[in-house]
């Protein structure tokens, strides 16, 4: 059993509720902190519904002693990009609050057979749904220098990542491919010249390359978009970020939605009315770094949806 410690748990969750009869949208359920704790808060007429894409994480809300056992609760294998469609089969057209925990969970992070991490030997999938889309080594394999040294620069910001594509491509021509996170971590240390104080110098590549095979910004895109249609009235968007680019599109999107904008062709015309009201940002306590050392770059963002039609 691999352990997970939610981040900034009570933060989020009070955050999100407005009302304890209302319906909320966990659409990263991971190990369900976030959803048991919102359970306990919501009255007999609230509901909580689930998204996860990985399977391991919908069978820990289904069965054995992690099992959700609360008729308030259902849990959909899917990726939050369709959540709306989700929420439609299920009947339900809007929420009173939307939660996104971003990033990789502790348990996929922890298990060597995920291949998330290079502190432990395994294959490189790096796949969030096992069950689809090409593995990392797939894409390592099939891929030329230009795409994947984009890969790296865009996704990993690694300065580094012309030199790391080029090793990575020597390395497959030379007969023996990156087929594990071993592999692919002695392949980066040796192209990455310098390294941040206590960084290893194959956590850029690793992020990068998790990034692009599960599509996260893009699918983080069409869930913000997607947020806007399902909320109710003074609904709740709550996202906790964990790195840069995930925080910028988060950011920028309630940035955007939060003011009042004017089309400069048409001077007289009503502008186009803010349709969330941004709530700020919440960073975790020392005390939780302290204790959750993961924590230590989270930025959660909350915004109010107003009443202006989407």
């Amino acid at each position: 059993m691999f352990e997970h410690t939610t981040v900034l748990l009570n933060e989020a969750v009070d955050a999100l509720v407005t009302t304890v009869d209302g319906t909320y949208l966990d659409g990263t359920f991971g190990r369900g902190g976030h959803t048991r704790l919102l359970l306990s808060r919501l009255s007999d007429k609230g509901r909580v519904v689930a998204i996860d894409r990985d399977l391991q994480a919908v069978a820990a809300a289904t069965s054995g002693a992690t099992r959700v056992d609360d008729p308030r609760f259902s849990i959909h294998h899917t990726s939050f990009a369709h959540m709306a469609e989700t929420l439609a089969a299920q009947g339900i057209s809007k929420v009173n609050g939307l939660l996104l925990d971003l990033g990789v969970s502790s348990p996929q992070i922890d298990d060597p057979g995920r291949g998330f991490s290079f502190r432990h030997d395994g294959p490189l999938d790096m796949r969030m749904d096992t069950t689809r889309g090409e593995s990392a080594a797939d894409f390592l394999a099939r891929a030329d220098e230009r795409l994947i040294a984009e890969v790296i620069k865009n996704y990993g910001e690694e300065r580094f990542a012309l030199q790391v594509a080029k090793a990575l491509v020597a390395r497959r021509q030379s007969g023996n491919p990156i087929r594990t996170t071993r592999d692919l971590s002695e392949v980066v240390a040796g192209a990455v010249k310098t390294r941040e104080p206590g960084q290893n110098p194959a956590t850029r590549t690793f992020q990068a390359l998790r990034i692009f095979v599960n599509a996260e910004l893009e699918e983080l895109e069409q869930a913000l978009k997607a947020a806007i249609d399902l909320l109710l009235p003074g609904g709740r968007l709550v996202v906790i970020s964990f790195h840069s680019l995930e925080d910028r599109i988060v950011k920028t999107f309630i940035a955007n939605e939060s003011k009042e904008v004017y089309d400069r062709r048409a001077p007289f015309a009503a502008p186009k009315a803010m349709r969330l009201k941004s709530l700020g940002r919440v960073k975790p306590s020392d005390e939780e770094v302290n204790a959750n050392p993961r924590a230590r770059s989270a930025v959660m963002r909350v915004a109010e949806r107003t009443e202006v039609a989407a």
